[in-house]
């Protein structure tokens, strides 16, 4: 999709602080940050959420859950973190784009929203 923003920061057209890319996934610090870590780990590949996803999208979907531990680990998130994942508006997803966030570093409450 060429007008996504999330599409754009993966071809480098926007900038943004990349911590983490390959092939087929790249993540980058969230510009209005929930928590003192929060990251965005998003697939190349544009699926405006995970309403669009198909098998073969499970490999580089279940990477990012292993890349989200590894960016955790890297942070030294010990005391825990949130992995999210907002599908449709209504659910809070405002970047039509597939993205987990990661977040850390302060304590959470359940249930979230």
């Amino acid at each position: 999709m060429t007008d996504c923003l999330f599409c754009k920061i993966s071809r480098g057209e926007i900038p943004a602080k990349l911590v983490y890319q390959d092939a087929d996934l790249f993540a980058f610090d969230d510009i209005a940050p929930q928590s003192p870590t929060h990251i965005l780990i998003c697939p190349r590949k544009h699926l405006a959420s995970l309403d669009e996803a198909v098998a073969e999208d499970a490999a580089p979907l279940g990477r990012a859950l292993i890349v989200a531990k590894q960016l955790a680990t890297d942070r030294k998130l010990t005391g825990g973190y949130r992995l999210v994942l907002n599908t449709g508006s209504g659910a809070g997803q405002t970047v039509f784009h597939l993205h987990f966030h990661l977040l850390g570093g302060r304590a959470f409450r359940w249930p979230p929203g």
